[in-house]
């Protein structure tokens, strides 16, 4: 991936474009899957990174840093402007990603990014509640989890089933809405549905969002073997040991 991409990635989530050039962009993540990819790895990426540097001064020094490598691996002889938004900026992404400076990731824990892989939604509903049901299905796929969720908010005003409360769910834990999406998965985990194992996987993967090594290994030991994707539960209890 190039640097001007990283740039719009960077503007995007700054929310410095126009509603034209929004458009435009997410167009774009609709179209083409490995963009997507890598919109969602670089979303991550500065979600770490904002985790990790709090404090002003912190990111000062991470921005000096970086700024340093940026400066000595991208320096052409036709200098460009870049505008830098705040604390982190896009070459710093290229940077790390470059020279595999995954140096945020200290403890070598396994992380959220390793095993979050949402499965593509794919709703049968027919009736009045069809029309929002494709839209989120759409938003959802397309991985505009923001968008999707007020569309499975007014389906679920309407009538709540376990199908879309998982979907819901899922879109809350992408957008970092923990309280709301253990609270969704903790229903579903009550209940008898055929989503009472995949809530357990995704209210654990919600704790390793979060770093909660310990709760994460304890909801994982709840998961049935006979889960559809034991391997990966067992994959990371192996990484969590």
């Amino acid at each position: 991936m190039n640097e001007e991409r990283y740039i719009l990635f960077d503007q995007y989530l700054q929310g410095e474009l126009t509603v034209d050039e929004r458009t435009s962009f997410e167009k774009q993540l609709s179209q083409d899957p490995k963009m997507a990819t890598e919109f969602e790895t670089f979303k991550n990426l500065h979600a770490q990174l904002e985790n990790k540097f709090g404090y002003e001064e912190e990111r000062e020094a991470f921005k000096a840093n970086l700024k340093t490598i940026s400066d000595k691996h991208f320096n052409t002889s036709k200098p460009k402007v870049i505008g830098l938004n705040g604390w982190y900026f896009a070459a710093a992404a290229s940077v790390i990603i470059l020279f595999g400076l995954f140096f945020f990731n200290y403890n070598q824990n396994p992380t959220f990014e390793d095993y979050n892989h949402p499965e593509q939604a794919s709703f049968t509903e027919r009736g009045k509640e069809q029309e929002n049901l494709q839209q989120a299905q759409a938003a959802f796929n397309e991985r505009q989890y923001a968008e999707a969720i007020p569309l499975f908010e007014a389906i679920l005003k309407e009538k709540k089933t376990p199908e879309v409360q998982y979907f819901y769910g899922v879109s809350l834990l992408e957008e970092s809405q923990y309280k709301k999406a253990e609270t969704v998965f903790n229903e579903l985990i009550s209940g008898t549905s055929v989503y009472k194992d995949k809530a357990k996987w995704n209210l654990a993967l919600s704790k390793l969002k979060q770093k909660d090594y310990k709760g994460c290994k304890e909801i994982l030991g709840t998961i049935s073997e006979d889960y559809e994707n034991y391997d990966d539960v067992q994959d990371l209890l192996d990484e969590l040991d």
